[in-house]
């Protein structure tokens, strides 16, 4: 029984005429009332009573009239949600983001942008740090990574969404604490520093060591901690200073001052990361979403 002849069906049960039936469906009379008659064949009782004066339902054929509408009408419902979840309008996105994302403008406008524009998509937000959304991504149980730098697999692509400058974070009290003015990476690495542990998986562990290193210093490391929020509060406790996103300018402690940074290349950025293969519909749509915002951004 196809979708088709039980459409033809419904037709000729609500007009009761073959002709005008055939006319509402475009077709000629033969055809619709052969499509009829082999149904009723299929079926094996009659459907309607034919007279030369007038076409009635039959018993049979006002079950089956109650039962094709529901049928007809469960199969546009599944066809138009299938169509939506093909589009990306709805199901399920997954995104990681690092502790560090959401004190940026970024991900908060452009979550907002995402829900106006696809309400029905279920947003399913992990909080892990860069070198922990790799695997995920690359397993597929996230979709989307919003992380700092990391060194990424071949199978991961990903592009800049933000930039901001970096930011000593130093002790109110001690000796960097007396100025607002910009220091140098030189200057700052001849204290002791208060940092994120190999096992935090950040990648602005990397970033750190990189840019020292490239200036042939090695800073002191007196804590590896796990998240930034202890890396202040240890600052707070003038166990030594350090060096974050400028985002983090948010979190106001007494005795943390937050002083600029000079070296031009002392900056941090935040990429989108997703798999070059394998993207899903939402997945698509949220990445085009954010492509525009970084291109509209960039031309303001």
């Amino acid at each position: 029984m196809e979708l088709r002849t039980l459409r033809y069906f419904v037709i000729v049960a609500e007009e009761l005429h073959f002709s005008r039936a055939a006319a509402r469906l475009g077709i000629s009379q033969p055809p619709l009332s052969q499509q009829i008659r082999a149904l009723e064949d299929e079926l094996g009782t009659r459907l309607f009573e034919r007279t030369n004066r007038r076409v009635v339902l039959t018993e049979a054929g006002r079950l089956l009239l109650e039962e094709a509408r529901e049928i007809l009408d469960r199969a546009e419902r599944a066809s138009r949600l299938v169509s939506r979840l093909g589009q990306g309008e709805t199901g399920q996105l997954r995104i990681g983001f690092t502790t560090s994302v959401p004190l940026t403008a970024t991900l908060p406008r452009s979550l907002l942008q995402y829900r106006a524009r696809y309400p029905d998509v279920d947003l399913r937000m992990h909080e892990l740090n860069s070198q922990r959304q790799i695997a995920p991504l690359m397993e597929g149980d996230l979709d989307i990574g919003i992380m700092r730098p990391a060194t990424l697999p071949d199978a991961l692509s990903a592009f800049t969404l933000a930039r901001e400058p970096l930011v000593a974070v130093v002790n109110d009290q001690g000796p960097l604490g007396g100025s607002s003015e910009p220091l140098t990476l030189a200057e700052l690495a001849d204290h002791p520093f208060v940092y994120f542990s190999p096992a935090a998986g950040t990648g602005l562990l990397e970033q750190f060591h990189a840019l020292f290193a490239s200036r042939g210093l090695t800073p002191t490391l007196v804590q590896a901690v796990g998240g930034p929020n202890t890396i202040i509060s240890l600052v707070a406790g003038g166990l030594g200073v350090s060096l974050l996103p400028a985002s983090f300018r948010h979190i106001q402690l007494d005795n943390v001052r937050y002083r600029p940074i000079s070296d031009p290349d002392a900056v941090s950025e935040v990429w989108l990361t997703h798999p070059r293969q394998r993207l899903t519909p939402q997945a698509e749509r949220f990445l085009a979403l954010m492509q525009a915002s970084v291109e509209a951004d960039n031309d303001s």
